[in-house]
C-alpha cells in the first residue's frame, strides 16, 4: 500500500475537516428554520355533521331535520367515535395542526404555547441556537482561509488551532441548545394549553437533523486537531533527524551548534509555504549557516 506523502495527508484532513463543518452549518440551519422537531396527534372532539360539512369528521344525526331544536336527534357516535385525531408538528419557533375537513394548518407560536416557568429557558435555548451557528459559520469560514489562503505554514497552524477550538465551542452549545429545547418541550406537553396538548408524540426528522449536525460539529474538531497535533509531531521528528543528522555528517565540536541550525530552518518557514516537516535536502548550508 502506498504511503501518502505528509502534505497531502494534512490536505485531506483540513478538506475533511471543512466538509464535516459545513455539513454541520447546513444541518443546523434546517433544522433551526423548520418546525418538525416533534410530530404527533391530539385527539378533538368532532364538529356536528352540517350541509355543507359532512363525513366521517363530524358527528352525524338520525333526525333529517337536524335545524329543528323541537326534533329529537339521535346521536350515534359513542366512546372514541366522537373524537378525531388531528396530527401537528412542532419546532423552536412554531406548532402547526392540521385542519379538519379543511385544507393547510394553523400554525402558533411555540413560545406562547410552553409554560410561563419554562420560557426563560426555551429563549435561552433559542440564543444557544443562534450562537451555535454563528460559531459553525466561524468555524467553516477559519478552515477556508486554511485551506486557500494562509501565506505561510506557521500562520496555517495557528489558523488550525483556533478553527479547532472555535469549533469545539460550538459543539458545546449546540448539544447544550438541543437539550434545553427537549426539555422545555415535554415540560409543555405535561403543562401547556388544554387545547394543545398532544394525545402521542415522537422526535421528528428535524430533531435527528440537529443532532446530526451536532455529530458532524464534533467529527470535524476532532479532525483539526487531529491535523494540528500530527502536524507539530511530524515537525518534532523532522527536526530531531536533522540534529542528529547534523552530528553524524558534521561532527560539531559544539552540541548546542545542531540545535542552532534547526532553529535557523524553523525561523525559515515563518514567511514560506514551504512544509517544515518535509526532509531538509541542503545539509551543507545548514551547516555553514551554523559555522558562522
Amino acid at each position: 500500500m502506498p504511503v501518502l506523502d505528509p502534505g497531502t495527508a494534512r490536505q485531506q484532513r483540513a478538506s475533511a475537516a471543512f466538509s464535516l463543518s459545513l455539513f454541520s452549518l447546513v444541518f443546523s440551519i434546517t433544522a433551526f428554520s423548520s418546525s418538525y422537531w416533534c410530530e404527533g396527534t391530539r385527539k378533538v372532539a368532532k364538529p356536528f355533521c352540517t350541509e355543507q360539512n359532512k363525513g366521517d369528521h363530524c358527528i352525524r344525526f338520525n333526525s333529517p331535520d337536524a335545524n329543528n331544536s323541537n326534533a329529537v336527534q339521535y346521536i350515534w357516535e359513542t366512546g372514541d367515535d366522537k373524537f378525531v385525531d388531528r396530527k401537528f408538528h412542532a419546532g423552536i419557533w412554531y406548532s402547526c395542526e392540521e385542519i379538519i375537513n379543511g385544507e393547510g394548518e394553523k400554525c402558533r407560536s411555540f413560545v406562547s404555547l410552553s409554560p410561563a416557568a419554562d420560557r426563560g429557558v426555551l429563549w435561552l435555548s433559542i440564543v444557544a441556537e443562534l450562537l451555535y451557528n454563528i460559531l459553525l459559520l466561524t468555524g467553516v469560514v477559519l478552515m477556508s482561509v486554511e485551506m486557500c489562503c494562509y501565506h505561510s505554514v506557521i500562520d496555517g497552524l495557528k489558523i488550525n488551532a483556533f478553527s479547532a477550538v472555535v469549533t469545539i465551542l460550538a459543539g458545546l452549545l449546540g448539544m447544550v441548545a438541543h437539550m434545553m429545547y427537549t426539555t422545555v418541550f415535554q415540560m409543555t406537553v405535561n403543562l401547556g394549553p388544554e387545547d394543545w396538548r398532544p394525545h402521542t408524540w415522537d422526535y421528528g426528522w428535524s430533531f435527528c437533523l440537529a443532532w446530526a449536525s451536532f455529530a458532524c460539529c464534533m467529527a470535524a474538531a476532532v479532525t483539526t486537531i487531529n491535523k494540528y497535533t500530527k502536524t507539530i509531531l511530524e515537525f518534532k521528528h523532522k527536526r530531531k533527524t536533522l540534529e542528529r543528522s547534523l552530528k553524524i555528517k558534521y561532527k560539531f565540536p559544539d552540541h548546542a551548534t545542531p540545535e542552532k541550525a534547526c532553529n535557523v530552518y524553523v525561523n525559515s518557514f515563518h514567511n514560506t509555504t514551504e512544509d517544515p516537516a518535509h526532509p531538509v535536502k541542503d545539509l551543507h548550508h545548514l551547516a555553514t549557516i551554523s559555522v558562522l
